[in-house]
């Protein structure tokens, strides 16, 4: 590795060099040799709580795209039969990617293993430095590539067999690709480029999914069957590091997830109510990681979650037919599903895919903004959906012709992309994004180690303890001392703990007071609050402030409510119904109940969008519908067994 990367430095400063003497752009300066002795001799990267770091414990923020081809059944990139392998490359790079995922399949990894090779699809008169060139031998030489400009790979089993719509699979064997063939295939890449740390990171599968009523799904939980992914992702990620201690690896989620008192083993029903299972997108629910994380022993500084996550144009899932910004897709989808990760330093996020046309729906591009603001927030890493034109569902960074880029998406996503003093930062220490001479990025070394600004890693100071005031049997009303910070605090997590169990942020808020709604009456409850910075820094958190919930009533003539019962459907044996509860009070309010009695064998059997409690039928609240102002309305879900009734429900707010 070192004669690698002392190749790598001689060969940027002799680039330099020839620049300077024909008068061509001035290169950045390079580091003398006592000055490099700081900078890491090698790129991996690790991971530390919630961040991924340099070899020197400097943290890094990996901002890329995807390019697929490899996957499909050309078995190399798409848009070399028009665009030139370099150009594309060179104009990533001065774009500010500093990280493209490559989709591959398992099927071309035991390909390349075997040495059995097919006709690729290149257009040699676009691209002549591939010429007589087969498919592992093109992705050789675009590795190269990427170590001249700057850019790391990350590798992403897309799917088992290489076939354009292989991604639709749910799982990662298939056929004559059995699960043991997924981990050789996995032992052979890594082992092949373990001295190579251009390509830094591997992601395990491509968006695990599926649902009970399907033949073959993915589930999470604590078996070793065929079909959990937990147990699959933990043992690929063990066999990668048993060969590559250095590489990270990804692991993403699934599709759905058991609700609380659901197992595997429940019935499946209509996917938009979901009475028993959390939906979410494809490899977006990390709901399982709560409950079973991956253990990866000795090296745990190495995993990263991935979830993934898309706009309504890609599927139109039910949060997006109710009004949403980015504070409720926050609060309803993204912390619950895996934003609660990072939140709780439980490990960093990726979000692998992201993306999706603009100027088409205003759903879509509210959404897109909105995550990519979550993104930059938090410092979270991405690589946006997609490069490729040709994708259907969301078009790509570049247009029709594979040379000219799509500005008004690129705009959006330029915040997100690593900068700092107005330019790019690569992930390479020696090599600056864009190559030698570049005038948009940097090197690590330049960002970190070459006598340039050192980043902010001052954490804020712990706020101070929170206030409770206004203690309902349902909320509170928490105030705090604000933090300090060298360059400024961005922003405040509230973590709430119930009795002795362990806290967990339940929201992020700009301000220092919060608003706790949801809460269970005759209740103890410790809150804390800590700091965060625009450089991700975090603070410790605060005292913990005790607050116990009243047993409920109040009495307060300015809350009230009422409550609508409507059957929706029924058949033999079982109905489902809905319920609408409306705020008919002159003051918004924390919180609601209701309850109701129905005729003797007719019995609930599941809530959505509220928790059932007892005597008799009684339903309050969940965390995202309990607040709602003055004349606001929310509904819940049931399903019930027994002949379907309407009966008269009674309504509370607190």
């Amino acid at each position: 590795m070192f004669d690698r990367q002392a190749r790598r430095r001689l060969a940027a400063a002799v680039a330099g060099l020839a620049l300077a003497l024909t008068g061509g752009v001035t290169a950045p300066a390079v580091a003398a040799p006592g000055a490099a002795a700081a900078v890491p001799a090698s790129d991996w990267l690790h991971v530390q709580g919630n961040q991924i770091v340099d070899e020197a414990g400097n943290p890094v923020w990996l901002t890329g795209t995807n390019w697929f081809g490899f996957n499909a059944s050309e078995r190399v990139f798409h848009g070399l039969w028009s665009g030139n392998i370099t150009e594309i490359t060179r104009s990533m790079a001065n774009r500010g990617i500093n990280i493209v995922r490559v989709p591959i399949s398992t099927q071309l990894l035991l390909e390349w293993k075997a040495g059995t090779f097919g006709t690729v699809n290149v257009n040699t008169y676009a691209n002549p430095e591939l010429a007589g060139k087969n498919s592992l031998q093109i992705f050789d030489f675009w590795l190269q590539l990427c170590e001249q400009y700057g850019i790391k790979v990350m590798l992403d089993v897309h799917s088992a067999e290489a076939d354009n719509s292989g991604h639709i699979h749910p799982v990662w064997y298939k056929g004559a690709i059995t699960p043991e063939l997924f981990y050789q295939g996995w032992e052979w890449v890594t082992n092949r480029y373990k001295a190579n740390d251009t390509i830094v990171a591997m992601d395990i599968k491509n968006e695990p999914h599926g649902t009970p009523n399907d033949t073959t799904r993915a589930k999470w939980d604590g078996t070793t069957d065929i079909d959990n992914w937990k147990h699959t992702a933990e043992t690929a990620a063990k066999r990668i590091l048993a060969i590559n201690p250095n590489v990270l690896v990804l692991v993403e989620g699934q599709e759905i997830y058991p609700r609380e008192g659901e197992t595997w083993s429940s019935p499946n029903t209509d996917p938009d109510l979901s009475p028993n299972y959390y939906y979410n997108w494809w490899g977006g629910n990390m709901r399982g990681v709560r409950d079973h994380p991956i253990n990866l022993g000795a090296n745990q500084d190495q995993l990263v979650y991935s979830p993934h996550d898309y706009g309504p144009l890609v599927f139109n899932q039910p949060w997006f037919d109710k009004p949403f910004d980015k504070t409720t897709l926050t609060n309803d989808v993204w912390r619950p599903n895996w934003l609660y990760l990072h939140e709780n330093g439980t490990a960093p996020l990726l979000i692998g895919e992201w993306g999706g046309r603009l100027g088409q729906d205003p759903r879509q591009d509210k959404w897109m903004t909105a995550l990519r603001d979550l993104i930059v927030e938090h410092r979270l890493h991405q690589t946006f959906w997609v490069l490729n034109p040709n994708s259907g569902d969301t078009g790509g960074l570049l247009l029709d012709d594979w040379k000219t880029w799509d500005e008004q998406k690129y705009a959006l996503l330029k915040p997100a992309l690593w900068q700092h003093g107005g330019k790019f930062v690569g992930l390479d220490h020696q090599v600056p994004l864009g190559g030698a001479g570049s005038t948009t990025g940097i090197s690590l070394g330049q960002r970190y180690g070459d006598g340039g600004e050192g980043g902010d890693t001052t954490a804020p100071t712990a706020p101070g303890q929170p206030t409770a005031s206004n203690v309902t049997a349902t909320g509170t009303t928490l105030t705090w001392t604000a933090s300090t910070d060298n360059t400024g605090v961005t922003g405040y997590d509230v973590l709430r703990a119930t009795g002795s169990g362990a806290a967990s942020v339940v929201a992020t808020v700009s301000g220092t007071t919060y608003a706790a709604t949801g809460l269970t009456p005759s209740t103890a409850y410790t809150f804390s609050v800590r700091a965060r910075d625009a450089a991700g820094n975090v603070s410790a958190a605060s005292a913990g402030r005790a607050v116990t919930t009243t047993a409920g009533g109040g009495g307060d003539e300015d809350r009230g409510c009422s409550a609508t019962y409507k059957t929706i459907s029924s058949w033999t044996g079982g109905f489902q119904a809905e319920v609408t509860v409306r705020n008919t009070g002159t003051t918004a309010s924390s919180g609601w109940s209701v309850n109701w009695t129905y005729p003797s064998g007719t019995t609930v059997g599941s809530v959505w969008n509220g928790v059932l409690g007892t005597p008799a039928v009684t339903v309050r609240n969940v965390a995202h519908n309990g607040a709602l102002a003055a004349g606001a309305s929310t509904s819940f879900g049931l399903i019930g067994s027994g002949a379907a009734a309407t009966p008269t429900v009674n309504c509370s707010a607190s």
